[in-house]
């Protein structure tokens, strides 16, 4: 993926960010994901008083993209203002993986700009897939 690309994602989850709803741990993130087909589709955390029930911005931005029928993420940035170089959490990495099209990209962010670029697999090694519930 180019450097435009990349910030154009980024760009994206900072916007997406705006409109967190993170009224417990005012903790805003956006995310923004790029489809195979080059579509871009954002989320933002949405948080309820019983934390583990709220919303990811990954997981935001992935309803968005099936809700609109696409599939096949190959590039992801997440952007929160308040974190330095802020990652996916576990479950969204399995979420990502699972609708992934090959090995996602993904951009590591700060306030500023994309600080690291890497791979959903050199975050998430070990993720679960669909081989493993398979009868042997």
């Amino acid at each position: 993926m180019s450097a435009d690309s990349a910030r154009e994602l980024y760009e994206a989850a900072k916007v997406a960010s705006l409109k967190h709803r993170a009224t417990y741990s005012d903790f805003p993130v956006g995310a923004a994901i790029r489809t195979a087909d080059g579509q871009v589709f954002t989320g933002a955390n949405i948080e309820v008083v019983s934390y583990p029930e709220g919303w990811c911005a990954e997981t935001s931005a992935i309803a968005h993209m099936v809700m609109a029928g696409a599939d096949g993420i190959v590039e992801v940035a997440v952007y929160a203002p308040k974190k330095d170089l802020i990652t996916p959490c576990g479950g969204c990495r399995q979420r990502l993986a699972e609708f992934a099209h090959g090995d996602p990209i993904l951009h590591l962010t700060d306030g500023t700009g994309i600080v690291e670029t890497t791979t959903l697999s050199a975050l998430f090694p070990r993720g679960f897939d669909a081989e493993a519930l398979k009868d042997e």
